[in-house]
């Protein structure tokens, strides 16, 4: 598989500047799912914020001290509760007295749909939920959080996860998992929702942002751009399900071996809980309709004649 960013190379523990009072750590877990590793930010000067944290590793735990050297830590925040991106914030913070600042736990901001599926039986997909998570301050969409020479402002972004959270620095825009430079997001079910990714992407359309600083990967410099063309994709996507179930009716790892082409294995799970979340996301607009929400891996068919 061709790699989507070449010339994205850190060394995982280096402190690499990107801009005035903007630093990245990236942390040393590589993987299908997290492309080079994790991206810890540390924003400020006089004091500092950290987000992301990253995964419970010692050696990052390290660099991120190393890093923050003599500097007190105003907060450690968190996009969402996912094990690449929360855990150290617990020790992060016994470290440093900085409180772990977040939209919630691993189970706020979910949407009633989702939780109703949880309710009627629907598991998620593995991908690695902090389960634990807990925040000692919670952040409300629009609420702020400063330095000496920083101001913050979450934005509740969910469809990845629900308690995702970016954060706005002026112009610029701490995206998490939702847009990313090498990759779509994963949205997987009951924690990622279409409906609700489909509605955040949208919302950060509509203002005009210089970078996005992603939670893997490159800075994003054409911002709307990549909006637009995560956007496509899914539409796109979705019309490929369609098509697919105008043939027959499937489950979505079976539609995953009709729509996708050229998919590595290790990432064929991955591309069937994207299908699930589109086929809940159309069953949800009453454009197909499944056997049940009870079942591990549900058939979905047209509610319609397409034309």
């Amino acid at each position: 598989m061709q790699d989507p960013q070449p010339e994205f190379a850190p060394v995982p523990g280096d402190p690499v500047d990107l801009a005035p009072g903007l630093r990245r750590i990236l942390a040393p877990n590589p993987s299908a799912m997290t492309f080079r590793g994790t991206n810890t930010y540390l924003v400020g000067d006089t004091d500092i914020a950290v987000i992301d944290p990253g995964p419970d590793h010692d050696g990052h735990l390290d660099a991120i001290l190393s890093a923050i050297g003599g500097a007190a830590v105003r907060a450690i925040l968190v996009t969402h509760a996912h094990l690449d991106h929360s855990p150290l914030s617990r020790r992060l913070s016994q470290a440093t007295n900085a409180p772990v600042c977040a939209f919630g736990d691993a189970v706020a901001g979910r949407s009633e749909r989702m939780a109703r599926l949880v309710d009627a039986g629907l598991s998620g997909g593995g991908e690695g939920t902090d389960h634990g998570f807990v925040p000692d301050v919670i952040l409300a969409d629009g609420e702020t959080v400063s330095g000496a020479d920083w101001t913050l402002q979450a934005l509740h972004t969910p469809g990845h996860f629900g308690n995702h959270l970016s954060f706005a620095w002026q112009d610029a825009l701490f995206s998490g998992d939702l847009v990313m430079g090498w990759a779509s997001s994963l949205v997987s079910p009951p924690d990622g929702d279409m409906s609700d990714y489909m509605a955040a992407l949208d919302r950060l359309s509509q203002s005009r942002w210089s970078v996005f600083y992603p939670g893997h990967g490159a800075p994003i410099t054409e911002t709307a751009d990549r909006l637009s063309d995560l956007v496509a994709h899914r539409r796109s996507r979705e019309t490929q399900i369609l098509d697919a179930l105008h043939l027959s009716d499937g489950t979505a790892p079976e539609l995953v071996g009709r729509i996708y082409s050229g998919v590595p294995a290790s990432l064929v799970p991955a591309a069937a809980r994207n299908v699930l979340a589109h086929l809940l996301d159309l069953q949800a607009r009453n454009h197909v309709t499944s056997s049940g929400d009870t079942d591990e891996n549900p058939r979905f068919s047209l509610s319609f004649t397409k034309l």
